[in-house]
């Protein structure tokens, strides 16, 4: 007889050697010591409120610190997330320092280390000084080809102004009314009175 598993349609069942296998008496153990301590734990809590004191929290067993406490050195990535819709799983609190390794002490910086720190921010501060001056001859350049285009900007226009007003003029043998012809003396008569130096210009009585 054989002994084998066959499927539904006659052919042998796949084999479950490539699952893993657990040693139960291992995570037996592991089991009975968490209830151990579980039940110790409680005995003190009880010990405790019967004293009058709160309980002692339970605390994870965590490795001893090695390092003193340093700042942050990897980067904050504020916009890593930005516009995006996220959804807040559980409590955001992150390690502590014990959870890190870190003690609460702070590291004491020797002389060398401040000399160091002081002449990198006079560094810093030079560098950001000389971007901020400025040279004074290109800047005299540009003063000047900004002045030699507003000048060529206003001769332009004069220019265009005096093309409009010769294509308004009628040409030679066309009539003119009286009125337009009264009006084009006067102006006349003030163009030569502005050039002699008479700046108001005369103006006839009526």
């Amino acid at each position: 007889m054989n002994n084998k598993k066959a499927s539904a349609y006659g052919a042998p069942a796949a084999g479950t050697d490539f699952r893993k296998t657990w040693d139960k008496a291992e995570y037996e153990a592991k089991a009975k010591q968490r209830d151990e301590e579980e039940r110790e734990r409680m005995k003190e809590a009880d010990e405790a409120l019967q004293k009058g004191k709160k309980p002692r929290r339970k605390q994870v067993d965590l490795p001893k610190p090695t390092e003193l406490m340093k700042q942050r050195e990897a980067p904050l990535e504020l916009n890593k997330n930005q516009n995006k819709t996220m959804i807040v799983q559980g409590s955001t609190r992150g390690p502590d320092l014990r959870a890190l390794g870190q003690k609460t002490q702070v590291a004491r910086s020797t002389i060398d280390q401040v000399r160091a720190k002081i002449a990198e921010m006079r560094e810093a501060t030079k560098q950001q000084a000389a971007s901020k001056q400025y040279d004074f001859a290109q800047r005299l350049k540009e003063i000047q080809a900004a002045e030699e285009a507003e000048r060529e900007a206003k001769r332009l226009k004069k220019l265009q102004a005096r093309e409009a007003q010769a294509k308004a003029k009628p040409p030679p043998g066309v009539y003119q009314s009286a009125r337009s012809t009264e009006t084009t003396g006067e102006n006349d008569a003030d163009e030569m009175s502005k050039m002699m130096g008479f700046s108001g210009g005369f103006k006839s009585r009526k």
